[in-house]
């Protein structure tokens, strides 16, 4: 069995001081594929003393010389994509097709930085004074496991641009990903200390991040509850945050929406990454007088395209849940739906037909919800879509905004200029019309309990800046 020892300080493979052992379980059969030797917080030190020594140096580099360094991590990552697909299938049980797509936006991630600096202007004139935009320090990046190289190239990728050093701290349940993702960092042969990796437990590693004064900034994916939680700790040092948190989309379909490209569409945002995204469009609204219609299309696209199964095999669409936890909340949350009354139209409680042995969770849709139910209310991250329905615009729009999230929304509409005016007065960090869209150089973030700060672009990079007013 694979044993993953080492840890990535100071541009070298170290073993850690931690000693704790952690299961690395394949969600597909739940059988054992490795084990994982947990960082501490004395490795967290280590790795934080390390990246603010580096700093003194790679806060001075020049654009040239940074984007030279973006460049080699592109490369480096870009040689070993079907090697960082393929152990994501295997250890987060993503779909084959979903871990293509996270794959590429990890390794892009660098060439997007590159183009961000092309375009930023790090001095700026205002009124009498010149303002200039300085790297703010040592970064913690703290990131999940539903997209982990995903989420930690683009945090990484802003954090060189900016002239930071950071102290990565990845889930431990996606060790092995991390593992070949720091071979990566370490064949671009950047300057020892930029990039640091340790893996271990929030509680122990992500606490020492939070409350350490020599870092400057946390940059966190995850919940919104642990996000609270690192919120609270960033303030004792006054840490600069960029929370990006949980999410409870709506996706209105207006009454002059083509139906029939619009369902298939919603049935692919609420089951993207096999729901365990905090972007999944898991509440549908539609007009109260097409609930009929929107049924049986629903029905009928769920039977034609959703496949749960193997996520190695192409033509599947739902993996299974992470880890047994996982598959044991959304249980519960489906029991709770049909205790709360809701219709159940497709799937339910259990595991799909031959798939016992992993953590797989039937595609599960439910009609009649009531907006005050917890399955129209709370993040699942799971395959389950709730139905609600409306009886005009307005009503659509004060039932999407009826949520204490506000991460993504998405509108269908016959009229753009209607769905643009609809977005407009939707409460979220980003609205999609009329498809599924992603802009890699435009602002990500939440509103309301979905986070603060933004990501991607110029506004991720400014983030990581510090803007200082020069007076003559």
């Amino acid at each position: 069995m694979k044993t993953i020892n080492k840890v990535y300080i100071n541009g070298k493979f170290v073993t850690p001081h931690g000693n704790e052992r952690f299961d690395l379980i394949n969600p597909t059969d739940n059988s054992l594929i490795a084990q994982v030797i947990l960082a501490d917080e004395i490795d967290a030190r280590n790795a934080i003393e390390i990246a603010k020594k580096a700093f003194e140096t790679f806060s001075k580099t020049t654009i040239a010389e940074r984007k030279e360094y973006l460049q080699k991590l592109y490369e480096a990552a870009a040689k070993k994509e079907d090697e960082l697909i393929n152990i994501m299938v295997k250890e987060y049980g993503g779909t084959l097709q979903f871990c293509r797509m996270s794959t590429q936006n990890a390794i892009n991630s660098f060439q997007r930085a590159i183009e961000t600096l092309d375009q930023f202007n790090f001095e700026r004139k205002v009124n009498e004074s010149k303002v200039v935009f300085g790297p703010l320090g040592v970064v913690g990046i703290i990131t999940p496991w539903n997209s982990s190289n995903s989420f930690i190239a683009s945090k990484l990728s802003m954090a060189i641009a900016a002239g930071c050093t950071t102290v990565i701290k990845p889930s431990e349940m996606s060790a092995l990903q991390t593992e070949l993702f720091a071979q990566c960092v370490h064949e671009a042969k950047l300057p020892d200390g930029i990039v640091n990796i340790v893996t271990g437990l929030d509680q122990i590693v992500g606490n020492e991040l939070t409350l350490n004064r020599d870092i400057s900034k946390i940059s966190f994916t995850g919940s919104t509850a642990v996000g609270k939680a690192i919120a609270k700790g960033a303030a004792d040092t006054m840490k600069r945050v960029t929370l990006e948190l949980g999410g409870k989309s709506p996706n209105i379909l207006l009454d002059d929406a083509d139906f029939e490209k619009a369902i298939p569409m919603a049935i692919t945002a609420a089951f993207q990454n096999s729901g365990q995204a905090c972007v999944v469009g898991s509440r549908l609204l539609v007009p109260e007088d097409r609930i009929d219609e929107v049924k049986q299309l629903i029905k009928i696209n769920i039977r034609n395209n959703v496949k749960v199964g193997n996520p190695a095999e192409e033509n599947t669409t739902i993996g299974p849940m992470i880890s047994r936890k996982q598959y044991d909340r959304v249980q519960s949350y489906i029991k709770l739906g049909i205790e709360e009354g809701a219709e159940l139209l497709v799937g339910g409680e259990g595991h799909p037909e031959g798939l016992d042995n992993g953590n797989f969770v039937k595609a599960t849709v439910f009609t009649n919800v009531k907006r005050s139910m917890k399955i129209a209310r709370q993040e699942i991250f799971g395959p389950v879509l709730s139905v609600l329905t409306y009886k005009d615009e307005k009503e659509a729009i004060a039932i999407a905004n009826d949520t204490r999230y506000g991460l993504m929304a998405y509108v269908s509409s016959g009229d753009s200029d209607r769905a643009m005016k609809v977005a407009r007065q939707i409460d979220a960090g980003r609205v999609i019309i009329n498809g599924l869209k992603h802009d890699p150089l435009a602002p990500f973030g939440g509103f309301k309990e979905s986070g603060v700060g933004r990501e991607f672009g110029v506004y991720g990079l400014e983030e990581y800046l510090e803007p200082k007013t020069l007076i003559q």
